[in-house]
């Protein structure tokens, strides 16, 4: 399934990206707010999407990856995804990952809007959710730029690098006002 924005290409992760998601996983910077960590090796990367690969085929679906690419060039910038909860909540959560390089032009909220988009616009569902790290201010003012708002705070619930750090709980719903 293929998702298109103003600037960007979303298309579902598939095994031969193992390398690319690896080599995204393996980078510091966005590693600094992720529960994961930086992975070993390619075996490990390797677990992490495979059940994103196998819910392809599934019907409703409880997974989506999506690896994101510049509609221009082509070039592989990040990852973004959503878990829906097929339930009577109808509620998903997403996430996100821009390359260090292509941050602060605006593809994070260009993504998640898409995201929010899909959710509402295909899924039907009633809301959508984000948790961010209380410290990550950049991917807080994306969440703030798509019309969610900050419900609640999570105390030292994200481990990591070995320490429990707070996660802020932002949502939107069908009826908010949004202009996308």
């Amino acid at each position: 399934m293929k998702r298109s924005t103003a600037r960007l290409l979303l298309e579902e992760i598939t095994k031969d990206d193992l390398q690319l998601v690896h080599e995204l996983h393996c980078i510091p910077e966005l590693d600094e707010f992720n529960t994961l960590g930086i992975p070993k090796d390619l075996e490990e990367t390797k677990k992490v999407i495979q059940s994103g690969i196998d819910d392809q085929s599934n019907n409703p679906r409880s997974e989506f990856a999506w690896k994101i690419s510049l509609k221009e060039s082509g070039q592989v910038i990040g990852l973004a995804g959503m878990f829906p909860s097929n339930d009577r909540f109808r509620l998903a959560e997403i996430y996100y990952k821009i390359h260090p390089d292509f941050w602060g032009q605006g593809f994070a909220t260009e993504v998640a809007r898409e995201l929010v988009r899909f959710g509402f616009d295909e899924l039907k569902l009633h809301k959508v959710e984000a948790g961010v790290a209380s410290e990550n201010t950049r991917s807080i003012r994306v969440l703030e730029k798509i019309g969610m708002t900050k419900e609640g705070l999570r105390r030292k619930i994200l481990p990591i690098r070995g320490e429990w750090k707070d996660n802020y709980h932002f949502a939107i719903v069908e009826d908010d006002p949004r202009d996308y």
